[in-house]
């Protein structure tokens, strides 16, 4: 079974919260079973193609077991709150790779 990522775009009601979402990642998500890497951040782009969102999170993750595993995690439940509650705007994407 290939490993799976998950992608979350997002759209801040608060300029604020970037740095917010970014330590409460960086202190929860590790924690979770079958996590392997997490990244997040601003865009650096310079080609503007953002389309209005302006933070991204990268869960990369065993499998697809163990992202079903996280959704209900209570390690992951800070960020989503938090995340719910200082966007506008949310996409989440998954793929197998």
């Amino acid at each position: 079974m290939a490993g799976t990522t998950h992608v979350v775009l997002v759209e801040w009601s608060d300029a604020e919260a970037s740095a917010e979402a970014d330590a409460l990642c960086r202190e929860h998500l590790p924690r979770i079973d079958g996590v392997e890497s997490v990244h997040s951040g601003e865009s650096v782009s310079t080609e503007g193609l953002e389309g209005g969102f302006d933070w991204m999170l990268v869960v990369r993750f065993r499998d697809r077991v163990a992202l079903e595993g996280y959704l209900p995690h209570e390690e992951h439940q800070p960020v989503a709150t938090f995340i719910r509650g200082a966007s506008s705007r949310v996409v989440v994407f998954d793929i197998d790779d």
